[in-house]
């Protein structure tokens, strides 16, 4: 399942396999992020090409869970995340170095004309927590 912010992109998971060694493959799930384009505003700009597939759930942000989370009205909720949205677009419109963190997400940066998504590793433990998965990370 993904989730489409408005103007930014979306989040979501990949399940892809791990090739072990010549004939043994785990697959895991790993987090992306998929950048909404905008051409004029990002036509400069270098960053991962991500291609999802087609049996991938895309939901809109759900405002109300949001809502609940923070204890703050939804078009407060909402008019913060536009403009939050707003302002991370603009850096990038203007070329200029920002971050912004996604709370047990991850770092979404745009630095020297890269955008770079980095996923905390506790969000990659989170999605695979089978020990087959340790163990083929740490050999």
């Amino acid at each position: 399942q993904g989730v489409l912010i408005m103007g930014l992109g979306i989040f979501c998971v990949v399940q892809e396999p791990l090739r072990l060694g010549a004939e043994e493959v785990l697959m895991v799930r790993r987090p992306v992020f998929k950048l909404a384009m905008n051409p004029a505003c990002h036509q400069w700009l270098k960053y991962p090409k991500v291609t999802l597939t087609e049996n991938i759930e895309i939901e809109p942000l759900d405002f109300r869970l949001l809502t609940l989370a923070t204890s703050l009205p939804r078009p407060v909720v909402e008019d913060c995340v536009d403009e939050t949205v707003l302002l991370f677009s603009s850096h990038m419109k203007h070329m200029e170095n920002v971050a912004f963190v996604f709370k047990d997400i991850g770092v979404l940066a745009c630095q020297g004309g890269s955008l770079q998504m980095k996923f905390f590793g506790s969000c990659i433990e989170q999605l695979e927590t089978t020990t087959s998965l340790t163990a083929a990370l740490r050999s």
